[in-house]
């Protein structure tokens, strides 16, 4: 069978997370899922924290990750994504992400600032991906 590929460059800020051929690749926006394939039109896309999936030439899998914020660039044929964070399922520490929700639960509760509370809620947002994707990660 003979599938269409794409470069892709999927960067963290600190190291690279995957540099080659995709198949696909679905990333979180803050309109949904957004699905990348061969052949796309030029674009620039704002990535919000979530689950990202990808699928790798040959492979019949679908791989996921958590990404935290950042963007995808698409152009002419070559993807390039830049996120703060990317972190494989089985890199994930559930109970540390499970400690990050409830210290965020507890600010945004607290009567403080407004970016306070919004930093608060960008961690918590965050922990709660990485629990997703840890669980998903389990029941496979």
């Amino acid at each position: 069978m003979v599938q269409n590929i794409f470069n892709a460059r999927i960067y963290e800020a600190d190291s690279p997370f995957y540099e080659g051929p995709l198949v696909s690749l679905m990333v979180p926006t803050i309109d949904g899922m957004y699905g990348i394939q061969a052949r796309h039109r030029n674009l620039v896309i704002a990535v919000v924290p979530g689950i990202m999936k990808y699928r790798l030439p040959d492979k019949d899998e679908l791989f996921t990750a958590s990404v935290s914020e950042g963007m995808v660039r698409i152009e002419d044929g070559d993807v390039l994504m830049l996120v703060n964070t990317a972190e494989r399922p089985e890199e994930i520490d559930a109970e540390r992400a499970k400690a990050r929700a409830e210290e965020a639960r507890e600010i945004m509760l607290q009567k403080r600032s407004l970016q306070e509370y919004y930093s608060a809620e960008a961690t918590l947002r965050r922990a709660m991906v990485r629990l997703r994707a840890s669980r998903d990660q389990s029941l496979n």
